[in-house]
């Protein structure tokens, strides 16, 4: 069955095509009365106006495309949420993908959005995308870094100081007296665990008889945090480090759950634990866990500002940085040994 066209509800309504045109989109411009003739066929006819096609006509839809590394991940969720609560006030969507740290799907996530011609694109990208993301500004879709820093003036970004966070983390467990730390996290192509790492062996190295081991994972999830804890577990008492710095709270929720299995380890007794982003599962963990906090919904709201302003002047646009600091919250899993 052929679908119901703008030119079946003119001839419907006795009126010409621009004038439904003018109803749906500048009913102003039209007397009420034939506003009311054009409802009625509308209704009768069964039309459905396609946004879509009419957003590609203009030359950009009202739509945001997003790319998040982990859409599973708390602290993404809620830079998400930023993002539309801000991206709202200016009348738009956001179409949210999931890369999973995928190069692939965050390719294919980055086609569709350029071939719907979204009004721009905010991505937490899983490597260097530098070329990928160009051929987007040259078909005038801006672009944003969302949760990684860049010197790089052909984009803005927004995102934490992730350098300051893992010293302030290693820093506070060191504090507290722990000298033997293992930091837990990957895998090191993505640019938060790396940054991360770098501020905890800065902190590593102002202590002379401090040492920091890495344990890489293959992803920043429960499942691989639970995998290195039990490598962590099965290791020789005097082996064991006292202290681990996870590079999220997810992997930290994992590294908890194997040192508690059957009280193994205790934690903070024998080892501390304190992980990265201060999700809200973080305060509700069996032990408290200390963490290094980020503004998540600030980040979604100000990457959909630099947006918005790119968007409107693409020529003149100067391109911004925008980096908020970490903020160490204490509970728990790091109390000082008595």
């Amino acid at each position: 069955m052929a679908s119901t066209s703008v030119r079946d509800v003119a001839l419907r309504a006795g009126v010409s095509v621009g004038t439904v045109s003018n109803v749906l989109n500048r009913p102003g411009k039209v007397s009420p009365s034939t506003i009311e003739r054009v409802h009625a066929a509308i209704e009768a006819l069964g039309f459905v106006r396609n946004d879509a096609a009419r957003q590609l006509r203009a030359g950009r839809s009202h739509s945001i495309g997003m790319v998040v590394l982990d859409v599973s991940n708390p602290f993404f969720t809620d830079v998400a949420r930023g993002a539309e609560d801000r991206a709202a006030d200016e009348h738009l969507t956001v179409l949210l993908g999931n890369s999973d740290e995928n190069a692939d799907r965050e390719n294919a996530y980055l086609d569709l959005f350029e071939e719907q011609r979204v009004h721009g694109v905010l991505i937490s990208p899983v490597g260097d995308e530098t070329v990928r993301l160009e051929r987007l500004l040259r078909r005038g879709i801006p672009t944003v870094l969302v949760d990684r820093q860049t010197d790089d003036d052909r984009f803005s970004s927004v995102a934490v100081d992730d350098v300051a966070g893992g010293y302030l983390a290693v820093r506070h467990l060191l504090d507290t007296g722990r000298r033997r730390i293992v930091f837990v996290g990957g895998p090191e192509s993505l640019a938060q665990v790396t940054d991360r790492l770098a501020g905890a062996r800065t902190a590593v190295g102002e202590t002379s008889d401090a040492t920091l081991d890495v344990i890489e994972t293959d992803a920043l999830t429960v499942l691989q945090g639970r995998m290195a804890g039990e490598r962590i577990r099965d290791l020789e008492p005097s082996d064991r480090p006292d202290a681990v710095f996870a590079a999220n709270d997810l992997l930290a929720m994992g590294v908890l759950q194997a040192l508690s299995m059957l009280g193994a380890v205790h934690v903070p007794e024998e080892i501390a634990l304190i992980g990265y982003d201060d999700i809200d599962f973080a305060s509700a963990a069996i032990v408290p866990l200390s963490s290094i906090r980020q503004p998540s919904a600030l980040i979604g709201h100000t990457a959909v500002d630099l947006l918005v302003r790119e968007a409107a002047s693409p020529d003149g646009f100067v391109h911004e940085h925008v980096v908020f600091q970490p903020e160490l919250v204490v509970r728990a899993s790091t109390a000082r040994r008595p």
